[in-house]
């Protein structure tokens, strides 16, 4: 598996791609907005706390996503973490 950033139109989302059929899962996102940075971490039931609004920068809005570690949800509880580099969208 492959867990990464990768830059959007408005921003950047955090993918989770399987390296058996390239399948990709977006399981977290950051989007600039006019009051500043929208964030998001998946979950599989309602959960109002895994997003907020307003984050003043991206690298806070990213740490926001990460801290949720959504990419457990897929891969169960390790040691897995984002490359360090934002790939540009394919």
């Amino acid at each position: 598996m492959e867990l990464f950033w990768e830059y959007t139109r408005r921003g950047q989302k955090l993918v989770l791609k399987s390296e058996e059929d390239g399948e990709e899962e977006m399981i977290g996102g950051v989007r600039e907005t006019k009051n500043g940075f929208d964030a998001f971490a998946k979950t599989f039931t309602m959960t109002p706390e895994r997003a907020q609004k307003g984050i003043d920068t991206m690298e806070s809005a990213k740490e926001f996503v990460e801290s949720f570690r959504p990419w457990e949800l897929f891969l169960g509880p390790g040691d897995a973490r984002p490359e360090a580099e934002v790939r540009e969208a394919e």
